[in-house]
């Protein structure tokens, strides 16, 4: 993290100035076998092209409210820094009903049906497979995706004294996230170079930090693992072994 970083985006700007061939997150789903290593330059691409479908086929502006309805994911960690990007606040786990936007995974496409604005809806599947059936009333995102231009600018600066994240009954602001992201990073221990498994929801403050937010400040990497109950005995060792992990938040 730079003294100059006040947003989130400035962080990745960093983190991609500094190295972007390093890898940035390692994401496990235990329930499907997947496994998906990001670099921080890979990262920055989907964030560039996601932030480009949300600022411009979406229509989102800096002050919109996206209602986030997805698990600990490589992609909901995208879709957090496109609106972070665009200046968008992300709302963790919020009321479609009340949001202007709502991304959703396929087990909440119900309650996202209540937003009567734009809807987006992944499959999660490997690999960023998209719905064999696209759902009524939904974009799929693994459809809109792939188009997007590669390079992304806003057409707005993102103000880091707005609104970036609704998370845990409260709000932070684009500097305040960076600060928070920092200091999380201090006391979990992270440095650069850190690699940090985390098996934590992101449903909450803890979980967006270890599995985003202070690895990406600290310059480390995540080892974000999803359905860690279902794997094998044993095979939490062989995987901090093999992935080189550093610490833990489980």
């Amino acid at each position: 993290m730079n003294a100059s970083d006040r947003t989130p985006a400035d962080l990745l700007r960093s983190a991609l100035a500094a190295d972007p061939g390093r890898p940035f997150i390692t994401f496990y789903d235990d329930a499907t076998g997947e496994r998906v290593e990001l670099s921080v330059a890979t990262f920055a691409n989907w964030v560039a092209k996601t932030a480009n479908l949300l600022q411009g086929d979406l229509a989102a502006a800096p002050g919109d409210r996206l209602a986030l309805l997805l698990p600990a994911h490589w992609q909901s960690a995208v879709w957090l820094m496109a609106c972070h990007s665009v200046g968008v606040t992300a709302e963790i786990g919020g009321d479609p009903a009340a949001a202007d936007l709502v991304v959703s995974g396929p087990d909440t496409l119900d309650e996202a049906r209540a937003c009567t604005g734009e809807r987006v809806a992944l499959a999660l599947r490997p690999l960023g497979g998209r719905f064999p059936q696209p759902p009524a009333g939904f974009a799929d995102y693994a459809v809109e995706v792939p188009s997007q231009g590669d390079r992304f600018a806003p057409f707005s600066p993102v103000d880091p004294d707005a609104p970036a994240l609704a998370v845990d009954g409260g709000e932070l602001s684009a500097a305040e996230l960076v600060t928070r992201a920092g200091a999380e990073a201090a006391e979990l221990g992270l440095g650069s170079g850190s690699r940090l498994l985390s098996a934590l929801a992101y449903d909450g403050w803890t979980g967006l930090a270890s599995g985003l937010y202070a690895p990406l400040a600290s310059g480390g990497s995540v080892v974000l693992c999803r359905n860690l109950a279902q794997l094998a005995d044993g095979g939490l060792e062989k995987r901090a072994e093999s992935e080189r992990v550093t610490h833990r938040s489980l």
